[in-house]
Formats: structure tokens, C-alpha cells, sequence
């Protein structure tokens, strides 16, 4: 139970009571183009404390530690991949609610942190965030103010954007600010809590922009995103406005609501609606500037640069699994690809791929034992609509067993494969080095990626992004959307589009009812 008084205050005098905060959520990005499934199981709840512990601003001692009674619920969580069967959502969400009813029975709840990412999917739902936020709605009541901080990857629909109070998303593509936003959604929440009741509430400006682009080509390392996402902070700093976000949508899910959106929070309802109209007009009318984040071509084009190129490491983007994006991550285009390819046998230069998630494969490999030459079948077990399963033959050079995964390393005549248990992203320089590789001396790396997360950007001597594909497919035409609002840059003829026409305007506590633009 929260005390309405702290015993350091000096006399009797009450010190003012600590909010009681609850934090759930389940945090997911879902390819629906992918046949890959992503359980309960897979999103390895947190409960009770386990949830705040993910963070460090709750910890002892960090910066909001000891301004809320904070109360940790469910939050679940794993890396993209494909749709939450409907049965895992409703395990999860079920849990969720029971967990915050028996927090609302010991005492009302002042506010709610919803920690989602913005584009998970459920089979046979179109809107997971919207609907989560409407059953937490329905339990904690209306004077309860919820918030929440999203990747820019995700989307907010009218429905999530009419139920949370409060949002906020990334601001840098690679999300190097993704702690410093779930933070700024929790901090956003208590200096809410600190106003009288009844002026709480801000308004809300959302801004649907039919744009549905990759990230890869929206990152904020080059532009236009750089100059847009720099006018945010802008925005966010005007008197009146609380918060201000360009999500930029993800494109690798079949829904009415993907897509971009601009969110204004603010106690001035009329300059947050002028704002986000301002960001809306200004990313639409640069849409024609997004491009690729590197050269690009297919793999072939691709694997032909990276043999042909005098400099290494030489790092090629497998872009159309990409597991951090929703991929499957056993495709075997691309590994098949360098295993056969005569060019890169007479080159002399050796390539990495990581990596090919096989379990049998990789117990196998394991069960031979470093110094082992080994016949495996890989790949395809999940995604084998782009390629069948490949054979791969060498040495067993490095075995690495971990609390959750499996991973060996293969070496054939020109590529040293790494086979895991479980798919798992290879980001770090320290992902290879523990294997006993060394990918700054390497001719060639490949890794299944689309943009460069920043340690192999700084690495890389030079890299392109092959448009492979996969679930998380470059070339959206090729996966063929069939539900998302029409029209649809760059998909359709755009050339009537208003991109205000559904704005639309949340006022706050001192305003009326939500009005379109």
C-alpha cells in the first residue's frame, strides 16, 4: 500500500502522496508478410519486479525511482519476427488485465505506462496497441492517465492515439535514443501527475501521412530525415506543446492503419494541431527525397562489388530476412548464393554470413565437435518460399553453447558459416569475436540487416544493401499489400493526395470532443 505520508519530512506536516504507476505492455514488430510466428513463449514475459528491473531509470537510485509508487505488471518483449497467434495475445493480455484489476481493487491507479513498440501483429487482428489500450482503458479507468514511448517504426492509429494520453517515439534511425524515449514517456507521465486534477489531459494532434516506407530508406543518418526528425525537438520546445513525434510506420505488415503518422501533444490545442499539420506537410512534400541508406542492387550485383573491391571488411546487407525487421531468418537465398558462387571461389577471398538459425543443424555440429568435418542440411524449416533448404560441408571450427542459444561455426572452402539454434541478430563486433572470427580482417561479411546498426556501420571499410528476398522484403511492390489505405505513396498515383485531409484533433481536459481537421 502507498503512504499519503513520507517519514523524512520533518513534523507533521503531510508530504504530497506518490502516484501509484503501473507498467505493462507487450512489445513486438510483426511481419505479416512472413510465416513465421511469434509465441507467448517467445516474448518472455516479465512479471512484478522483473519489469521495472528492465530499466534503469527505475532502479535504485535512477532518475525516477522514487517519484511513484511504481507497479510492475507484464511486459513482454522479444525481437521482430512474425504475428502473435491469437491465442498467445489473448494468455498475455488476459494476464495484463487481471494484474492491473488487482491493482485498481487495492487502490486507484494515477497513471499507466504502456511499453509497446507500434507494430506488433496478431493473427486475425488488425491493431494490437489499439486494442491492448482500450481493454488497460477499460480497466484502469478514465482518470487515469496512460503514456507510452514507440519506435518511429511503428504505427498509431486513431484508435491508439484517441485511448493513450501521452505519446512519444524515437527520434534516430538507428535507435540510439530508444532508452532515453522510454524514459521521457515515464517522466512525461509524472509531471502530468503533479497538476491539479481536471488540467491534466493534453490535447492530441494526429496527422496520418499516406507514406509507407522501409526504414532503410528513412534512417536519420542522411536526408530528408535528418531535417525532419531535427524540427521535433523544435516543435516540442514551443510554449504549450509537451511532446512532439514523425512515426514513420512499418511497411512489412498488411493493415489499414501502416503507415506514417505526426503526433503534437500539448495544452495548446490549436498550435499542436498547427504543428503536426506543419510536420505532415513538410514530410509529404519531401517524400520524393527518401533513398536508400547505401548503394543497393540484387545479390548478385552486390557480391560481384564486394569480390571486385580492393578494401575489407566489405559488409553486404542480406536485407529481405532481416530478423530486427520481421524476417523468419532461415531464408537460404543468400548463403546458397555464396556457397555456389565460382566468382568468389577464384577470388581467394573467404566470406562470413551470419547466419543461418537451424537447431538440428546446429546440435549436430555441436555433437561433432570442433575439428569435425560435417554434411548438414540448413535453413527453410520456417521460410522456404524463396529457396529449399541448402547443404553445407566443411570443418567445425568453433562451438558455442549460451543460456538460450547455440552457436557454430562452419567453415567450407570460401565461407565460414555461422549456424545457430535459435535466429539471432550479429550486430556487435563482439557477436563474431566470441566465435572466434575476426570481422575487421574479413574480405567479406555478410549479415542479415538492412541499415547498419552503428558498431558494423563504423567497422565496414565499404558496404552495399542486396535486395533480397524474404518476409521483410526492400521491394514492397514485389510483396503485394492488399489492405492498407489506398492511396499510397510510393505505391499508387499520388498526385490528388491532401495530406491533412485526416487530421484529426484530441482536445484536452478544457476542450470538447475530438474534431476532424
Amino acid at each position: 500500500m502507498s503512504s499519503d505520508v513520507s517519514s523524512d519530512v520533518p513534523g507533521d506536516v503531510p508530504a504530497p502522496r506518490r502516484p501509484r504507476v503501473a507498467v505493462c505492455g507487450i512489445s513486438l514488430e510483426a511481419s505479416t508478410f512472413s510465416p513465421a510466428l511469434t509465441t507467448a513463449a517467445m516474448l518472455a514475459p516479465r512479471r512484478g519486479r522483473a519489469v521495472l528491473d528492465a530499466w534503469e531509470f527505475w532502479h535504485e537510485g535512477g532518475s525516477l525511482a522514487g517519484r511513484a509508487e511504481w507497479i510492475g505488471v507484464l511486459q513482454a518483449r522479444s525481437i521482430a519476427g512474425g504475428a502473435i497467434p491469437a491465442d498467445d495475445y489473448a494468455q498475455l493480455k488476459a494476464e495484463i488485465l487481471s494484474g492491473l484489476v488487482a491493482a485498481v481493487a487495492e487502490a486507484p491507479l494515477d497513471g499507466l505506462v504502456l511499453d509497446i513498440h507500434g507494430a506488433a501483429s496478431v493473427v486475425g487482428l488488425d491493431d494490437m496497441e489499439g486494442d491492448l489500450a482500450q481493454a488497460v482503458r477499460a480497466v484502469v479507468g478514465p482518470d487515469c492517465l496512460i503514456s507510452s514511448g514507440m519506435d518511429l517504426h511503428g504505427n498509431v492509429s486513431r484508435v491508439l492515439a484517441a485511448t493513450v494520453d501521452l505519446l512519444t517515439t524515437y527520434r534516430t534511425a538507428p535507435h540510439v535514443d530508444w532508452e532515453e524515449t522510454k524514459e521521457r514517456a515515464a517522466r512525461n507521465l509524472l509531471d502530468r501527475l503533479t497538476l491539479p486534477a481536471g488540467r491534466r489531459r493534453p490535447a492530441k494532434a494526429w496527422v496520418p501521412v499516406p507514406i509507407l516506407l522501409p526504414g532503410e530508406m528513412t534512417s536519420t543518418r542522411q536526408e530528408p530525415a535528418t531535417s525532419l526528425y531535427a524540427r521535433v525537438p523544435e516543435v516540442e520546445a514551443l510554449d504549450g506543446i509537451l511532446d512532439a513525434g514523425i512515426w514513420i510506420g512499418y511497411p512489412w505488415a498488411d493493415e489499414p492503419r501502416n503507415g506514417a503518422v505526426v503526433v503534437v501533444v500539448g495544452d495548446d490545442a490549436d498550435l499542436a494541431l498547427a504543428e503536426a499539420s506543419r510536420l505532415a506537410v513538410e514530410l509529404w512534400s519531401r517524400r520524393e527525397e527518401f533513398g536508400f541508406v547505401a548503394p543497393t542492387g540484387s545479390l548478385e550485383e552486390v557480391l560481384a562489388a564486394a569480390i571486385a573491391s580492393p578494401v575489407r571488411p566489405y559488409v553486404v546487407s542480406d536485407s529481405g530476412d532481416n530478423p530486427t525487421a520481421g524476417g523468419a531468418g532461415d531464408v537460404t537465398w543468400t548463403l546458397a548464393a555464396l556457397l555456389a558462387s565460382e566468382d568468389l571461389a577464384a577470388s581467394g577471398k573467404r566470406a562470413v554470413y551470419a547466419s543461418i538459425p537451424d537447431s538440428a543443424g546446429a546440435v549436430a555440429a555441436a555433437e561433432a565437435g570442433v575439428g569435425a568435418h560435417v554434411r548438414l542440411t540448413l535453413g527453410a524449416r520456417i521460410d522456404a518460399r524463396p529457396a529449399p533448404p541448402v547443404d553445407v560441408a566443411g570443418e567445425v571450427v568453433a562451438v558455442v553453447p549460451g543460456d538460450d542459444n547455440l552457436e557454430v561455426v562452419v567453415r567450407t572452402p570460401a565461407v565460414d558459416v555461422v549456424v545457430t539454434r535459435r535466429r539471432r541478430p550479429y550486430h556487435l563486433e563482439r557477436d563474431f569475436t566470441r566465435l572466434g572470427l575476426d570481422p575487421r580482417s574479413a574480405d567479406i561479411v555478410v549479415v542479415k540487416i538492412g541499415y547498419l546498426e552503428p558498431e558494423l556501420f563504423d567497422l565496414a571499410a565499404d558496404w552495399m544493401l542486396a535486395l533480397t528476398p524474404g518476409g521483410v522484403d526492400q521491394d514492397l511492390a514485389r510483396l503485394g499489400h492488399r489492405r492498407i489505405r489506398r492511396p499510397m505513396f510510393p505505391l499508387d498515383d499520388v498526385s490528388g493526395v491532401d495530406p491533412l485531409a485526416e487530421a484529426v484533433l484530441f482536445p484536452g481536459d478544457t476542450s470538447g470532443s475530438a474534431t476532424q481537421r
